[in-house]
């Protein structure tokens, strides 16, 4: 049986707002809250599909700084069994935009601390963002010029 494999591209949202900086974080159809991310389509770039995407589902247009990591984990599809997916994050600055979330899939989307975020994380995220979530902290709150 062939495995199918796909590609996924997001990031970590962030702005500055009175001197403080914040994470968007979204509330997915699941009850999880993460990171706004989604399916590369045929063409695109990894930063492309990730500006793309968070537009798409949070409705605010940023600017990627860098790259932060690539997330790899397989998953049971019902229709063509088993996929393994690579999604590749980016710490994204707003621009733009007011943040309106994709009704189809995204219950919520919301701005929160660092320390809101991290938390949200840890009680509500999926693990395998954890990494993501450290490493855009840590970028931050190290480069508070950023």
């Amino acid at each position: 049986m062939i495995t199918l494999k796909e590609n996924s591209a997001g990031g970590v949202v962030f702005r500055k707002e009175n001197g403080l900086v914040q994470i968007l974080m979204i509330e997915d159809r699941f009850g999880h809250w993460t990171l706004p991310k989604g399916k590369q389509e045929q063409g695109e770039t990894d930063e492309e599909t990730a500006i793309r995407e968070i537009r798409e589902e949070t409705g605010i247009k940023g600017r990627i700084v860098q790259s932060l990591v690539s997330i790899q984990y397989t998953y049971e599809h019902q229709d063509f069994g088993e996929v393994e997916k690579t999604v590749h994050y980016f710490l994204v600055e707003a621009l733009t935009g007011k943040e309106t979330p994709q009704v189809e899939e995204i219950n919520g989307v919301k701005w929160l601390t660092l320390e809101e975020a991290r938390a949200k994380q840890k009680a509500f995220g999926y693990g395998n963002n954890e990494i993501v979530m450290d490493k855009a902290i840590s970028i931050l709150q190290e480069n508070a010029e950023v």
